[in-house]
């Protein structure tokens, strides 16, 4: 299992809609809206990173509203 973080930046105007679309984004599995640089932070599980790149890249992005993504891969230490 690989998990990470996504931050998240939006189109003004879009915010409502796009949340709504990340939430229902199969391996997305939690969202929060935050002040700052990023507007989203999103908590993603995925069975291999190929499998995290698809949901990042091909589902996350190509929603409507999303203008940005910066993907922080978690690790132990």
């Amino acid at each position: 299992m690989v998990t990470g973080v996504v931050l998240i930046r939006l189109s003004a105007g879009k915010e409502k809609f796009t949340l709504a679309k990340i939430k229902d984004t199969k391996g997305v599995c939690h969202v929060s809206a935050v002040y700052g640089r990023w507007d989203l932070i999103c908590d993603i599980e995925a069975e291999n990173l190929q499998s995290m790149t698809t949901v990042v890249v091909q589902k996350v992005r190509q929603i409507p509203g999303v203008e940005s993504t910066e993907t922080l891969v978690t690790t132990s230490i």
